[in-house]
């Protein structure tokens, strides 16, 4: 317990990772002076939560009272309420009746043996009247952890006092364990002890990005992305267990092998299986059965000699163990962890005891051959050719990862002298794990057969791998470039391998398109020479993508080369092939539809092979595509899916960022928007990427233009022009950068270089046929024809590119054309309104650019009516509302419905309610009838 009387103020502590949004809820809760409890299983960080809100809005309550249970203690009558009213009651008790005095003293004290029974109402009316005697001197905070451990006698009076509070300036935060079903009902019991509008939150499981960054700020930020992966499954998202197995793997020196579990600390083991005491034996080892097999199920359990399955997984269920279902046949457990710690429980011969089992009772051939691996002690031969044709079964089904993990396991059964030896296989796992985006774990794996091999397609392959798996971070690996070319000698098939990954260099580390190009090109022939059609197609692809980025006009021509037959399945859906090389010149040729359905079909094959990698960049250019036609919230779902699985896989996180930043400057937060494109910015610095910084910076400032910051997207944007220039990018549909430059420079006041700048552009953009990009550049010179005073051009410049962004499908884009058509109607009348820019703005989901046209001047008295989009003839009546009551209000002339409305308009219901209300008050009217009899009296006159 406290007691605390600082002014009114708030310390934020440091954030908690993975809980913005809760706590965010919980704030404004408090705030309103409402309670919260806070809820959820052991480990999850409730009690985080609680320290964090009530640091927070301690200093803003003249009186702090606290409790924190133990279990050990629950059995203590009112021992919680000595706790948050033993230092402070004795400041009040002159306030209480004689009655109440005596029967809280004896409660607190332990005096005159108190109890509920005997004292009843006297001793709850006490606490009641305590809590207001407090209140009355100021705002009271009562923070209780762990109410389940609260003795009933105190839980019954803080329930009996909670529900009598009123208006009374007092607030509760409680945390509470709960299951660990998200959907239980336990907290209800908890909610009894708090007020009757308590906000109960939930605090759930972090994700794997969140679970990464908690064990970073711990001190295990050095863990593999692979080991914290398995450290999320295994924690189930849960920090507390998650920071155990991280500071477990942490002090081991040896690191868990393929097909071996986490190292589960002794205090984990402890917390999930002192339940296993009160099963027999066999039970606990139909249970380590259940725990090894993949899929568990009741059948597969008998298969594996396990009798009395059910019976005994009835058992374990009712202990808490497992979780059973009636309509499926599968055993649970009820947390991730229960099984891990199980499984390092048993001894080796007891695990070895039930793979074997598993071996010949799983029908899957991949999970019989891992079995049977695991089941095996030393070297085997038949038992490594069984895992190399599962991990090609696996590959073959779009499981890379597990291919990796078979691969290893067949490394570990291949002997020494066979052919093929272990560095093959572990070759082979890490470039499974390449494409499974398990970075790390790849790169370790080269290096392991680079200390060990000598045939040089082994070490080239493996040079490969380490230099792909460094990402855009190429100058981390730039020693491993003439290495490679030195393992290649004058093999043609190797020499292609390097030169593509040389092309890449060029590319992303050196900033030369040309010198890409032409090791593309060189890639291409070697591999032609050779006969390896898959490296010819991949260095094809590049040299197609190169070309197109530079406005090249062999571009088309290399596409056709890649595209014929035969072609490598794999290829066709890689991120780098000939699919991707299509889906970017289709996009820059301003034919979305063709690209949308290309990057689709992409996006499904590489989702169903399982390549990560591939999977992150198509989702950025499904959500490129969309955001182009001007849907915005599509795009920014998608670009936020993209970021999500950069930062779990660590893949192209820069990239990521800079796109997101885009979609949410069109549909989302500004202020994010910068924050992305900053981040961006900063990985391509930090990684040398003169590629991606161009970009970044593109996003930066179309950010800070969007922001209204025009002298801070000039700088950006100027260095765009500059990088680009020295890149060799002649394509202006690459970046589509141009419009956004020129328009800032006409707001700092440099309308001549604007000019300068579309001038040039248009040349290029005129010879490659880049129509969108010549229609956002009218738009652009429009404002610098303003700008110069002629305002009749560029009303007709800008009506011109309006018309062709709309036919092109460049919804967006259309719709800043109206904006800025919106911003010269005030001199000349007939160019456009902000109500019509609104309109598009919404139609395009395009949040920060709609609160820009709704906070304009709503249309002056006099406008044309046909000006005033969506308007109907009747809508003059109305011109004292707001933009979007207006809108509602015509849409009722119109006769449609609520929910019509809502609709049309992307918003609620109840928001349309709202709105119809505000309209009816100013209007002096008492329902939409009364709207519709004004539209007709006026069409009448």
């Amino acid at each position: 317990m406290g007691r605390e009387s600082e002014k009114p103020g708030r310390a934020r502590p440091t954030p908690l990772v993975g809980r913005e949004d809760l706590l965010a809820g919980a704030r404004d809760q408090l705030d309103r002076g409402g309670s919260v409890l806070v809820h959820g299983p052991a480990g999850i960080g409730k009690s985080a939560v609680l320290r964090a809100l009530a640091a927070e809005h301690a200093a803003t309550a003249h009186t702090v009272l606290r409790c924190s249970a133990t279990e050990s203690e629950s059995h203590l009558p009112f021992l919680a309420l000595a706790d948050l009213l033993g230092l402070v009651a004795a400041d009040v008790a002159d306030r209480l009746p004689a009655a109440q005095r005596t029967a809280l003293e004896s409660a607190l004290t332990g005096r005159g043996e108190s109890t509920l029974e005997r004292d009843g109402l006297a001793l709850r009316l006490a606490v009641l009247s305590t809590l207001r005697a407090l209140a009355a001197r100021g705002p009271v905070l009562i923070v209780a952890d762990d109410l389940q451990w609260l003795d009933p006698a105190s839980t019954e009076l803080l329930g009996f006092a909670a529900r009598r509070l009123g208006d009374m300036p007092i607030r509760m935060l409680c945390a509470a364990r709960t299951g660990s079903d998200p959907r239980g009902p336990e907290h209800d019991r908890f909610l009894r002890a708090t007020p009757p509008d308590t906000l109960a939150v939930r605090v759930g499981p972090l994700s794997r990005a969140q679970t990464a960054e908690l064990l970073a700020r711990r001190g295990f930020g050095a863990l593999p992305r692979s080991t914290v992966r398995d450290i999320h499954r295994t924690s189930g998202g849960n920090p507390l267990f998650a920071l155990e197995l991280g500071r477990a793997l942490a002090e081991n020196p040896v690191p868990p092998g393929p097909g071996e579990p986490l190292p589960v600390p002794t205090s984990l083991r402890a917390l999930v299986l002192n339940r296993l005491e009160a099963l027999s034996a066999e039970a606990r080892r139909t249970l380590l059965v259940a725990s090894a097999g993949a899929r568990p199920t009741t059948a597969l359990l008998h298969a594996a000699g396990r009798e009395n399955a059910e019976a005994e997984i009835a058992r374990a269920a009712a202990l808490g163990l497992l979780v059973t279902d009636r309509d499926s046949p599968g055993v649970r457990f009820t947390h991730p962890l229960i099984s891990a710690a199980l499984y390092a429980e048993a001894d080796p011969e007891e695990r070895r005891s039930a793979h074997a089992a598993l071996s010949t009772a799983a029908s899957d051939p991949i999970e019989r051959a891992r079995h049977l691996a695991l089941a095996t002690e030393g070297t085997d031969p038949r038992v490594a050719e069984r895992l190399g044709e599962a991990a090609a079964a696996a590959r073959e089904r779009g499981a890379p990862s597990v291919a990796a993990g078979l691969s290893l396991l067949a490394a570990r059964h291949t002997p020494p002298d066979a052919e093929p030896g272990p560095s093959v296989w572990r070759l082979q796992a890490a470039e499974d794990a390449l494409i499974a985006g398990e970075t790390d774990l790849a790169r370790d794996l080269a290096r392991q057969v680079l200390a060990d091999a000598s045939a040089p397609a082994e070490r080239v392959r493996a040079w490969i791998v380490v230099i792909e798996s460094a990402g855009h971070a190429l100058g981390e690996v730039d020693a491993a470039y003439p290495q490679a070319l030195a393992d290649a000698g004058e093999d043609p098939r190797l020499l292609a391998l390097v030169h593509y990954q040389l092309a890449w260099r060029a590319t992303i580390y050196e900033g030369d398109f040309a010198e890409a190009r032409q090791e593309a090109a060189r890639a291409a022939s070697l591999a032609e020479r050779a006969g390896d059609r898959r490296t010819e197609l991949m260095a094809l692809a590049f040299q197609a993508q190169a070309e197109t980025l530079m406005g090249h006009p062999d571009a088309p021509a290399t596409i056709k080369r890649a595209m014929r037959e035969p072609q490598d399945p794999r290829v066709a859906c890689d991120h780098n092939g000939v699919g991707a090389a299509r889906f970017r010149w289709l996009i820059m040729s301003d034919r979305l539809a063709e690209a949308r359905t290309t990057i689709s079909a992409l996006l499904r094959e590489v989702r169903r092979r399982g390549m990560v990698e591939s999977e992150v960049h198509f989702l950025r250019g499904l959500a490129e595509t969309e955001l182009r036609a001007g849907h915005c919230a599509r795009a920014l779902d998608l670009a936020r899916e993209s970021l999500r699985l950069a930062r779990d896989t660590g893949i192209g996180q820069a990239a990521a960022a800079m796109f997101t930043s885009l979609a949410e400057a069109a549909g989302g937060d500004v202020e994010r928007a910068g924050a992305l494109a900053r981040e961006a910015v900063s990985r391509a610095e930090d990684h040398g990427d003169q590629v991606y910084l161009s970009r970044a910076l593109g996003a930066l400032g179309h950010a800070q233009l969007v922001a209204g910051d025009a002298a801070g997207a000039v700088r950006s944007l100027r260095r765009v022009r500059d990088l680009e220039e020295q890149l060799g990018v002649t394509d202006p549909a690459r970046g589509r950068w141009h419009g956004d430059l020129a328009e800032a420079l006409v707001r700092v006041g440099e309308p001549a270089e604007a000019q300068r700048l579309v001038d040039v552009t248009r040349v290029r953009a005129s010879a490659l046929g880049r129509e969108s990009v010549l229609a956002v550049l009218d738009r652009a010179e429009a404002l610098a024809r303003a700008a110069r005073g002629d305002v009749d051009g560029a009303v007709r410049q800008l009506s011109s590119a309006r018309d062709r962004l709309g036919r092109l499908g460049y919804g967006l884009e259309e719709a800043r054309a109206v904006y800025a058509l919106a911003g010269l109607r005030g001199r000349r009348p007939g160019a456009a309104s902000y109500e019509e820019a609104a309109r598009l703005f919404r139609r395009c989901r395009a949040v920060p650019w709609l609160r820009q046209a709704e906070a304009q001047p709503v249309a002056e008295p006099g406008t044309p009516t046909a000006v005033r989009a969506g308007v109907s003839p009747g809508a003059e009546a109305l011109g004292g509302l707001a933009a979007t009551e207006r809108q509602v209000a015509a849409l009722v002339m119109e006769g449609a419905t609520n929910r019509e409305i809502a609709a049309r308009l992307f918003i609620s219901v109840k928001t349309v309610e709202a709105t119809l209300t505000r309209v009816y008050r100013k209007l002096g009217i008492r329902s939409r009838v009364d709207i519709v009899r004004l539209a007709a009296a006026r069409r009448a006159e």
